[in-house]
């Protein structure tokens, strides 16, 4: 076993050496899809895979972290964590699970402490039918100039204005216009992106090469910076199906669990969303019958968040004109957004991942 401070990193380079330490020492092959570019530290980037378990199991749990970057910070550390946690390795190889670590889906982002690829693009936007028209958020054209002023920070015309539209149209629905993704503005937030970036191919190689041989799959997608401090909710991934969130409820919401919410509903912090990465397993491993949910911890308020991400973005639209310290607040901003540094805040984030994989090895080996 590993302390629980231990398995957590502040940069990404740490963290992937750490994470290679791990596969490591629990004796398990890995496997790297090298990114074409370096990261912030001239490191090398990769998405590094781990199978814990035999590579023809029927059933098969995935684990993922670093989509949105800088956010894995906190999944890397689960991860890590786990592949030192005898009891639940022993627990998966007993229920006949064999169990898929994905380790910085988006090294990029992570590496640079930012949401987006090396495009831009929130790759969790990024997977839709290209070969058809994009989808339109006019809503966020209109709010864009707000959003990404020309000077940070920003003057106190543009706040009042940003305020202003927040107490019109309310912090929840600005938020949903705002993060459902937009595919017009490549310079903007929450941008899908023209085509299917580096990441988004990767993790469709990914599923490919491991994905062909199971029978039951599930996924926990790990995520950081909507909801409450240290509060993890288990929103469902997957169609629109009664009986797919019926499995997600029964594996995850019950005996006094947190309940699992559904992405817009009104009961999650997370809007609907369109272009999410999940969808590739239903295109990948139609064979498979899949249960999936992104465990999303808080951090600090939405509206700093949103602050950070604005600061982020303006950053690197005016590189020229953010100097030393400005570049380092924000880089810090975007820090404390998506991870918070506390050891208490590490152990609420292991306690509820550690959870939710145990529930999903159980619904797996089960068949409900």
């Amino acid at each position: 076993m590993i302390a629980i401070p231990d398995a957590f990193a502040g940069r990404y380079a740490l963290a992937r050496a750490r994470f290679i330490a791990g596969v490591a020492t629990a004796g398990i092959s890995l496997q790297q899809y090298r990114h074409p570019l370096n990261g912030m530290e001239g490191e090398e980037l990769a998405v590094d895979v781990a199978l814990d378990g035999p590579v023809d199991a029927e059933h098969l749990l995935i684990v993922s972290s670093g989509c949105h970057g800088v956010e894995g910070l906190c999944g890397s550390g689960v991860q890590v964590f786990a592949l030192h946690d005898d009891e639940w390795r022993e627990k998966a190889r007993q229920q006949g699970v064999a169990v898929l670590y994905v380790h910085a889906l988006n090294p990029h982002g992570f590496s640079f402490l930012r949401r987006v690829t090396e495009e831009n693009v929130d790759l969790n936007r990024n997977f839709i039918d290209f070969g058809k028209p994009l989808p339109v958020n006019a809503e966020y054209d209109e709010l864009h100039p707000i959003l990404l002023p020309e000077q940070w920070p920003p003057t106190l015309q543009n706040e009042m204005a940003l305020g202003k539209l927040v107490s019109e149209r309310g912090e929840a629905a600005l938020q949903a216009v705002i993060s459902r993704g937009q595919y017009q503005r490549p310079d903007g937030l929450f941008y899908g992106g023209q085509a299917p970036t580096w990441s988004h191919k990767t993790l469709r190689a990914i599923l490919q090469s491991y994905g062909r041989k199971a029978k039951r799959m599930a996924w926990l997608d790990l995520h950081t910076g909507l909801g409450p401090f240290g509060f993890c909710e288990r929103i469902y991934l997957g169609r629109n199906e009664a009986a797919s969130m019926q499995r997600a409820i029964d594996w995850w919401g019950g005996n006094g669990a947190t309940p699992v919410t559904v992405a817009g509903d009104g009961d999650s912090a997370s809007a609907e969303l369109t272009g999410q990465m999940h969808s590739a397993i239903y295109e990948e491993c139609p064979h498979a019958q899949f249960t999936g949910l992104a465990l999303e911890f808080g951090t600090i308020p939405a509206v700093q968040v949103l602050q950070a991400l604005r600061g982020d973005h303006w950053r690197h639209l005016h590189e020229d004109a953010a100097d030393d310290a400005l570049a380092q607040q924000i880089q810090s901003q975007m820090r404390a957004a998506f991870y918070d540094e506390s050891d208490g805040w590490k152990g609420l984030v292991i306690s509820q991942a550690r959870q939710a994989m145990f529930q999903a090895v159980d619904g797996l080996a089960t068949g409900s």
